[in-house]
């Protein structure tokens, strides 16, 4: 039997699973808390261990995502607000970044300073279609040579003045990787170049700089952030189904939506979004979460009217108890319905977000109604008894008055085994098995 070994490094824990790469089939999985505080390395051995015990996996090949040490944290800088920025912080997203500041025009002194002091670790520096606007990405490239920046920066503008404006920032020695204009014409929307760009950035500079391990073994080991490798693996189980579908991924400190859609000829008419449609895209809501950003959740549900009355004071409180401890378990039935209560909550509000176009900027949000699959993630959905798991799908598939048209014929289905990362992480090197993956575990076969 062939197999890999396939791992996650996430903030809190780090899930492992083996992979028979014949079959596609999972063999089997483990998991450890992730030992930020000490060295990664050390939490990751233990989760493979775990899996692999009583296996003989020999020299399997290891193919492992992180989000640990806050994953990726991505500033854009770009020409204009709604056309050039939007288009960067879409592609941000989708290569699994945090976006943590977006900024428009010229840069300033105080610019510069807010750029700063959003801590990135990758800046995504766009501007201009393609011979079109070529001042302000010269001015903003510039800028950044002359103050001596050292954050690596990913290049991904008009492709007339591209090359010259990255010698430029080579020679100031500003770290730098030059990609395809995400923008090349008003309404296409092309990330793949400037998303393999972060993705190449993030193994060479952002793993080694979080200093998460003593030695360079865990940067070797790592092939992406583990949002991007849930992006490919949704990416990869929508084209085997041949359909729209969702995921909603439900964390300790976000919500993670990704969908992936059929692309649109009406797209291309007078109403196209001048900043282009991602049809595989991914948003991340900060403030919803079950742990850290629990608090988040009330407020939100709260502002959507999902929440009132005495019900209101009984979750706020219980979400300030989550927030002051990440690592808290739910003890009791009680609880457990708070937990289940908070997931559809975070889930019903991402979700709408995700649709109405709030969060992504596009004027008609995405049109979800011909999703066939909605796929639920997250530990607080894959460690609770099905009938809570598909209430929490649910309520988002019954959120008629939520402003979204909701799916017309969608199932839903719970990746109670958590294949799509590994699902992302072996489509590369092994498609066929990555597919096979995916369909068998997620219910498509």
């Amino acid at each position: 039997m062939r197999v890999a070994v396939c791992a996650d490094v996430g903030s809190t824990y780090t899930k492992a699973a083996v992979v028979d790469l014949d079959s596609g089939r999972l063999v089997a999985a483990g998991s450890a808390p992730t030992t930020v505080g000490s060295d990664v390395l050390r939490g990751l051995d233990a989760a493979v261990a775990a899996a692999t015990a009583g296996l003989a996996v020999g020299d399997a090949p290891w193919y492992v995502c992180s989000s640990a040490g806050g994953g990726l944290r991505l500033a854009v800088v770009g020409y204009e607000p709604l056309v050039t920025a939007q288009a960067g912080r879409r592609v941000g997203l989708s290569a699994g970044a945090n976006v943590v500041h977006v900024a428009a025009g010229r840069l300033g002194a105080a610019g510069l300073a807010a750029l700063r002091a959003a801590r990135p670790d990758v800046v995504l520096l766009v501007g201009g279609t393609d011979g079109g606007d070529a001042e302000v990405l010269t001015h903003n490239a510039t800028r950044l040579a002359r103050a001596r920046w050292r954050v690596p920066v990913v290049l991904a503008g008009n492709v007339q003045v591209r090359d010259g404006l990255g010698a430029l920032l080579v020679g100031a020695g500003v770290p730098v990787t030059v990609a395809d204009n995400v923008l090349p014409r008003i309404g296409v929307l092309a990330p793949a170049s400037a998303r393999a760009a972060i993705r190449e950035v993030f193994l060479r500079h952002v793993i080694g700089g979080k200093r998460l391990s003593r030695g360079s073994r865990f940067a070797r080991l790592v092939r992406a952030a583990t949002p991007d490798a849930v992006l490919t693996g949704v990416e990869v189980l929508a084209d085997s189904v041949g359909g729209d579908l969702v995921v909603v991924d439900v964390g300790g400190a976000t919500t993670d939506v990704y969908s992936v859609l059929t692309p649109d000829e009406r797209a291309d008419g007078p109403g196209r979004e001048v900043a282009g449609t991602l049809w595989r895209a991914r948003t991340v809501e900060g403030d919803l979460g079950m742990r850290w950003s629990a608090p988040g959740v009330v407020r939100a549900a709260v502002e959507e009217r999902l929440v009132g009355g005495g019900e209101e004071a009984g979750l706020a409180a219980a979400a300030q108890v989550r927030a002051a401890d990440p690592g808290f378990l739910p003890a009791g039935d009680v609880e457990r319905e708070v937990d289940a209560r908070f997931a559809g909550l975070a889930a019903t509000v991402a979700v709408r977000r995700h649709a109405r176009g709030g969060a992504t900027g596009e004027r008609g949000g995405r049109d979800l109604r011909d999703v066939r699959l909605l796929v639920g993630s997250g530990g607080v959905l894959r460690h609770v008894a099905p009938v809570v798991s598909a209430a929490v799908l649910g309520a988002v598939l019954g959120d008629h008055a939520g402003g979204w048209p909701v799916p017309r014929d969608a199932r839903p289905v719970v990746d109670t085994d958590y294949v799509l990362a590994a699902g992302g992480l072996l489509a590369g090197d092994h498609p066929v098995a990555a597919v096979a993956l995916l369909r068998r575990h997620l219910g498509t076969d």
